[in-house]
């Protein structure tokens, strides 16, 4: 499946091309510097991901690191990419440096797992459930909130189009009674969530972890994503979310760890067909 192009995706993906190349031909740092006139900084800049070369400057990399024609024609369109700005760019005086990473990453993501204890999804929230999560912010004035929840709209346009994106949510049953906005917004949050799964069945799939569920290692988690990406070279990464902390994990062994934990969370959950029900029975006690 072929997926959105992310100028931080491929800005990504520039930078971790020109990493490993540079370490698997075995040159060094200062060999780049002195035959491009870079300083050090600007070349560790360069690999992670905080300053883009020109054009010129890239395909001087190119035939320094001794890249094939094809791969150079590759290096080239990810730059062009990585220059653009995404949707999100436009909110970037409302929401952090993260944030807009995890948006660019979802944005070219081929599918998102992703797991909440007490919330619904942002990926699946109706308007007026985000905005009773955001309320309760007093240092939030009203204009605000209505261009954050427009951003979180706009992230749901992923299950649109030609490549919409896979999304398995686990969620708690604590998320289907907590009654953020009170209980008519968050049985019109549900009856959201149900249509969604009946108008996208074949990538989207929400799982219910119940209370009776005996164990499971992401009880003490809040938010947790693991994106995924249609191209071979990227390798899944995570979002981890708490009240205090936020921020994407790219080291190899804790995306790993989350993983492994997240698949036996889903082991524990209700099937699609019981989750769904679960869902559709809960919307009858709030009616």
């Amino acid at each position: 499946m072929s997926t959105l192009t992310s100028p931080v995706v491929a800005a990504w993906e520039l930078a971790l091309r020109l990493r490993r190349r540079r370490e698997q031909v075995g040159i060094e740092v200062k060999t780049i510097t002195q035959t491009l006139g870079f300083t050090r900084n600007y070349w560790s800049a360069v690999e992670n991901e905080r300053k883009i070369l020109s054009e010129e400057s890239l395909l001087r990399i190119v035939e320094l690191f001794e890249f094939d024609r094809e791969e150079r024609q590759e290096l080239i369109e990810l730059r062009a990419t990585a220059k653009e700005h995404g949707w999100w760019v436009r909110y970037s005086g409302l929401i952090n440096d993260d944030l807009q990473r995890l948006y660019g990453l979802e944005y070219g993501a081929q599918s998102v797992r992703t797991y909440e204890n007490l919330l619904l999804p942002g990926l699946l929230q109706t308007a007026e459930y985000a905005r009773a999560i955001m309320t309760p912010d007093v240092t939030v004035r009203q204009v605000e909130v209505d261009q954050l929840i427009e951003a979180r709209l706009r992230r749901q346009e992923r299950f649109t189009g030609e490549s919409p994106l896979q999304l398995t949510a686990l969620i708690s049953e604590a998320a289907l009674r907590q009654q953020i906005g009170g209980p008519e917004v968050l049985r019109q949050q549900l009856e959201h969530v149900v249509d969604m799964l009946v108008e996208h069945p074949d990538h989207l799939e929400v799982r219910v972890i119940p209370f009776t569920a005996t164990a499971c290692g992401l009880f003490g988690a809040a938010t947790v994503h693991l994106i995924d990406f249609d191209s071979p070279r990227l390798p899944t990464v995570a979002w981890q979310e708490t009240v205090t902390t936020q921020g994407i994990i790219d080291d190899p062994t804790q995306v790993r760890d989350l993983t492994m934990t997240y698949n036996d969370a889903f082991r524990h959950a209700l099937t699609k067909q019981e989750s769904l029900a679960f869902i559709r029975h809960r919307i009858e006690e709030l009616a």
